[in-house]
């Protein structure tokens, strides 16, 4: 590839509207364009990365077993209808007519459709287990796509789809997803973490993220230090507390005038903020429910709507507080409720003994407070609360929280969209029974902006090699009038392209300056120039992307530098 005849289009600015690196760097490279809210083109520069981390996708899902297919983009309401997604999915589904006012959707996902061509393609047992996937473009419809590519709403997509006979069965294929995964990410370059996390609106009984490690990630992620537990902040669990100790404290009320918040409380009465219990109201249906965290801890959205019961919770109003706890945020608590109410605590403050709690009147929180003696016993007792940096993990070692790029998620379905669909298949035994399936998505538009949220500098991109759009730029300098360095140049050009080498010649007749500026900032690992007084030398100047300062190679030097 000549650059003189390749589109390549950078700017020496910053892009206003971009706010993380990676958004940045890729419009400053000229590897997208904006064409509007979420919805970006592709550069052949941006393609060419884009397709070799496609490249590296397929190449170990044939290795998996998996088998290829396309399917549509746009798909018909009925198949949603069955499953019940079409209005469960939200706002994120873009729905629209044809001529005829049918309805249809732009796929954000494709178990309906990948469903419906199982049922009318498999029959027996004797054709499971079998793994169909596709590379294609998704669209949901985000609330707020920011972040280029990184939170688009159209994006490019690697789906797979397991069917199995039996759970066992599913089990397996999940795992050997798992394992494809996880050599895509290495060969990628990328540092990375599966962790546990929850299926969310795909649904299922397990499933885990795939996230690229990076400080600007949107996620928070847990690890354990004494051993591979990894989870989705929020899926993940600290060590079950500790039994709870005997009262020592008398009930007492006590005056907080102007407390309305755990940490200003404990400041009052001079007590640690975990001895206090914060209450959360919420309406789950027709009842009332109060969740309790510990002060010093945060309610976890997900894990409360896991609990029975809670899946479709709302926040309480001040007018529902008022009728059912007879008080106003920032004194309330589970003692001396208007009206019955249901209690929720997290398992760590039901190993409390001897805490604050609100009292339910304006002004005043109860101290000394002691299940059993003081109040009943929760209804509830579950894990309902985010966990901390640096406390103790089931497995002994110790919790820290570092930030990741979702880039993959893998599921067990289960039986949920087969049995929705009605799809069966015969068993061994002759009988029909309803199959197992497994989801396993992977973001590759996504992957390409992590990678660089994970490797940049201050000068542009530094590509994992598997990634970069070439491996060496060939660099000429005063290529119009120099005619035997352009000669030069292009002998070194073909003989590392005839070696394997995916290389690239820079023809522009650029000023070095310039020229470098932008071989560094499209991210090229490995950088030779050739110029006259190289040539003279009998050396060319060669620089590793990372590296500080430039070498002078001779030619079979350079070759064998450029072949490892």
């Amino acid at each position: 590839m000549r650059l003189s005849q390749f589109h390549l289009r950078t700017e020496k600015e910053t892009p206003a509207d971009a706010e993380v690196i990676s958004h940045k760097l890729m419009l400053k490279a000229g590897m997208l364009r904006k064409l509007g809210a979420g919805l970006y083109t592709w550069s052949p520069l941006g393609l060419r990365v884009l397709r070799k981390v496609e490249g590296i996708v397929r190449e170990e899902m044939d290795a998996a077993g998996a088998i290829e297919l396309l399917m549509p983009s746009v798909q018909p309401r009925e198949l949603w209808e069955e499953t019940g997604r079409w209005e469960k999915f939200g706002g994120q589904l873009l729905k629209l007519q044809d001529r005829k006012e049918s309805w249809y959707c732009v796929g954000p996902t494709h178990e309906e459709v990948i469903t419906d061509f199982a049922r009318a393609e498999l029959a027996s047992y004797k054709q499971l287990p079998v793994n169909f996937y596709q590379v294609q473009t998704k669209f949901r419809d985000e609330i707020r796509p920011r972040f280029g590519v990184m939170r688009a709403r159209e994006f490019l997509m690697k789906d797979a789809y397991s069917f199995d006979i039996d759970e066992a069965g599913m089990a397996a294929s999940y795992q050997k997803m798992h394992a494809a995964y996880t050599r895509i990410f290495s060969r990628l370059g990328l540092d990375f973490r599966a962790v546990q996390a929850d299926s969310g609106a795909i649904g299922g009984d397990a499933s885990q993220e795939f996230h690229v490690l990076a400080e600007s990630g949107e996620d928070a992620l847990v690890f354990s230090t004494g051993s591979d537990y990894a989870a989705n902040v929020e899926t993940a669990h600290a060590a079950a507390p500790a039994p709870r100790a005997e009262p020592t404290e008398t009930l007492r009320r006590v005056e907080t005038p102007t407390q309305k918040t755990c940490e200003d409380v404990a400041a009052l009465l001079d007590i640690p903020l975990a001895r206090t219990a914060k209450s959360v109201a919420l309406f789950a249906g027709e009842t009332f429910v109060l969740a309790l965290v510990r002060g010093d801890h945060a309610v976890n959205p997900v894990k409360l709507a896991k609990v029975e019961g809670l899946a479709d919770y709302r926040m309480a109003t001040e007018a529902e507080i008022a009728e059912y706890l007879g008080s106003t945020p920032g004194f309330l608590g589970p003692i001396g409720a208007a009206r019955a109410i249901r209690v929720v605590a997290d398992r760590e403050v039901a190993a409390m003994a001897d805490f604050v709690v609100g009292a339910n009147a304006t002004g005043f929180h109860l101290a000394g407070v002691n299940w059993g003696r003081d109040l009943p016993e929760p209804d509830v007792v579950a894990d309902i609360r985010d966990v901390v940096a640096g406390e103790r993990a089931a497995d002994g070692g110790e919790l820290r929280l570092v930030r990741g790029i979702e880039v993959g998620h893998i599921f067990q379905l289960g039986r949920k969209y087969a049995e929705a669909m009605g799809f069966k298949v015969l068993d061994a035994n002759g009988k029909a029974t309803v199959p197992f399936m497994g989801c396993y998505g992977i973001g590759v538009s996504r992957i390409v902006a992590a990678a660089i949220e994970q490797n940049h500098d201050s000068n542009g991109i530094l590509w994992p090699a598997a990634m970069a759009p070439w491996q060496v730029a060939v660099c000429i300098i005063n290529p119009k009038h120099e005619a035997h360095v352009a000669e030069a140049a292009e002998a070194l050009y073909r003989e590392l392209r005839a070696a394997g080498i995916d290389a690239v010649l820079d023809d522009r007749g650029l000023r070095p300056g310039a020229m470098f500026a932008d071989i560094e900032l499209i991210g090229i690992p490995h950088r030779v120039v050739v110029s006259a007084r190289g040539l003279e030398a009998g050396t060319f100047e060669y620089r590793a992307r990372t590296a500080a300062e430039s070498e002078n190679l001779e030619r079979q030097a350079l070759l064998t530098r450029l072949r490892s």
